[in-house]
């Protein structure tokens, strides 16, 4: 039997910003392969390429050369209108700020994505509330995001990036904002979502705390991949979230 394909391969991938003598060269030949079901943890100092990569990833920004396949199709090869359906359909994202819509309630973001792709209402509220309980949310559905907690707004991000169950979470400092035990609810919460679901996660993150619960930890620096490690003791345990 032939081995199933990556679900994320990259190959020679290179991005360039501007032109002539200002040009700026993020990325350099970035070759990268994400499995089905991996947590992926992408490190690396300010100004290493690992943000820049999260976005060609996540069909936020196009690379300038080399080969992205997501389950095989050669993304550079996507339309615009594509391109869009691919991050709307498969992928979820998840940002440092929360991102949330301020006077609406945490049941009403979590059902932005649907009502963006059209969902009739009854649906959307159901499909909303059952991710809220799976991140442990049901009881602050009706509560707006400044009546919640930082630790409780990520998860109404994550519920919201969630709710349409895409094949893949792209995660962007998502800890970044908040405090080491709010943090580790967090990656509790993410480790539970990627051995309970099989979702595929792949992380920006600065701390070595929080990139100890990846599978794999990829190393950026200076527009190339300095080293992957295997991470053989995941951080954390497997439970509800606090």
């Amino acid at each position: 039997m032939m081995a199933q394909a990556p679900l994320i391969r990259l190959r020679g991938i290179t991005k360039v910003f501007g032109s002539g003598p200002t040009a700026f060269q993020a990325l350099k030949g970035i070759d990268l392969d994400i499995e089905q079901g991996d947590f992926v943890a992408v490190m690396g100092p300010s100004g290493s390429g690992k943000s820049t990569m999260m976005n060609i990833l996540g069909c936020l920004d196009a690379a300038t050369g080399g080969q992205y396949l997501f389950h095989g199709v050669p993304v550079e090869s996507l339309t615009g209108d594509q391109r869009a359906l691919l991050r709307r359909k498969y992928l979820g994202f998840v940002f440092q700020g929360f991102n949330l819509l301020p006077r609406t309630t945490a049941l009403e973001n979590v059902e932005l994505p649907l009502l963006y792709r059209g969902e009739p209402r009854a649906r959307r509220h159901d499909l909303a509330m059952a991710t809220l309980e799976q991140v442990g949310l049901a009881p602050w559905a009706h509560h707006t995001p400044a009546e919640l907690s930082g630790g409780q707004m990520q998860r109404v991000a994550i519920a919201r990036a969630m709710v349409t169950e895409p094949d893949v979470l792209l995660a962007d400092e998502p800890t970044g904002n908040l405090d080491t035990e709010r943090s580790l609810e967090i990656m509790e919460l993410l480790t539970r979502l990627n051995v309970e679901r099989g979702l595929t996660i792949a992380l920006v993150t600065h701390e070595e705390e929080m990139a100890e619960y990846a599978h794999t930890i990829v190393r950026f620096r200076d527009g190339l991949i300095e080293r992957i490690e295997r991470n053989e003791k995941r951080a954390g345990k497997i439970g509800a979230p606090a």
